[in-house]
């Protein structure tokens, strides 16, 4: 059976752990390496990975790329706007030919029924690059962050500020998978879908939603937000003074338990959802994150392939 990795429920928490703990043993079997250099053992040799882009992306290109270079394959790219995507070639004949030409399919989109689609016509596995309804490349870069830094997940506290997206839905199901619990912080109007806390509480994680920042943030391990004008967005001014309040701030962070990490995404709007002091402070884990999605992609593709 083909596995797709739509979401993180499509693996389940003990495929994640693995993932994580692969992640870590890679990264530091290739420590002070070239960045190009390809792992020992090579386990993607001859393995070419296609990579659709239909949003504009830095972390997830080059985390893409370099993970499929460093396990020994290769790569290829298609923009929407330069592929037969767009010209209106349909998804599923998209799928079909990529599925001869290639060993998986990475798509960054927006629709989320497109990667669905996607991964109906497709006989190689779809990964999720981003959509509009989750970012589960993200969340396995976040949990193997927080777990390199000393935080056990299970029954870890993490609290999110600002708006109901795609990152809060993809850290909600991890929280079910992996067991810790989510205090969730957003104005009214922005509160994230409840399928995904239905699903998470129904495995015994707590996630609580208020509109209050600080009684969110009160002893969490983990701070998180991300951007407030999400990508193709229009920049609202009325979405942004709803969204201050839960800027993320050092009285914020002061309310969180002592030695609390910082997570974002990025790219980042300092002054906006965080202010520099913490973004470029010594509780921001941002650009270990950052690197994280490297090795996370590469125990992806390896889970995906059935190497894992």
């Amino acid at each position: 059976m083909t596995r797709h990795f739509l979401n993180l429920s499509d693996a389940g928490g003990d495929a994640i752990a693995a993932m994580i703990a692969d992640a870590i043993d890679r990264k530091a079997a290739r420590a002070a390496w070239p960045k190009g250099r390809v792992d020992a053992d090579a386990p993607l040799a001859g393995h070419a990975l296609a990579m659709i882009f239909e949003k504009n992306s830095t972390r997830t290109r080059v985390s893409f790329d370099m993970a499929i270079r460093q396990l020994g394959g290769s790569s290829l790219i298609l923009d929407g706007g330069t592929s037969q995507l767009g010209r209106g070639e349909s998804i599923a004949d998209t799928a079909r030919v990529l599925s001869r030409m290639s060993d998986a399919i990475m798509i960054r989109t927006d629709d989320h029924a497109k990667i669905e689609e996607m991964a109906h016509y497709a006989t190689v596995p779809v990964i999720n690059g981003l959509t509009d309804l989750s970012h589960p490349c993200q969340i396995v870069a976040d949990l193997l962050t927080v777990v390199e830094h000393g935080v056990a997940l299970p029954g870890s506290q993490w609290a999110w500020l600002g708006d109901g997206n795609n990152v809060l839905h993809s850290i909600v199901e991890a929280a079910g998978l992996m067991r810790f619990d989510v205090r969730v912080a957003v104005p009214e109007g922005y509160e994230p879908d409840p399928a995904f806390a239905a699903a998470a509480q129904a495995q015994g994680a707590r996630i609580t939603l208020t509109r209050d920042p600080l009684a969110a943030a009160s002893d969490a391990d983990i701070i998180v937000t991300d951007t407030w004008i999400s990508m193709g967005q229009a920049h609202a001014d009325e979405k942004l003074a709803a969204m201050m309040p839960y800027q993320v701030t050092p009285a914020l962070m002061a309310r969180a338990k002592p030695g609390a990490k910082f997570l974002h995404c990025l790219p980042a709007h300092r002054g906006e959802e965080v202010v520099a002091e913490v973004i470029d402070g010594p509780q921001s884990l941002i650009w270990d994150e950052a690197e994280n999605r490297i090795h996370a992609q590469k125990s992806v593709l390896l889970w995906a392939l059935g190497k894992l």
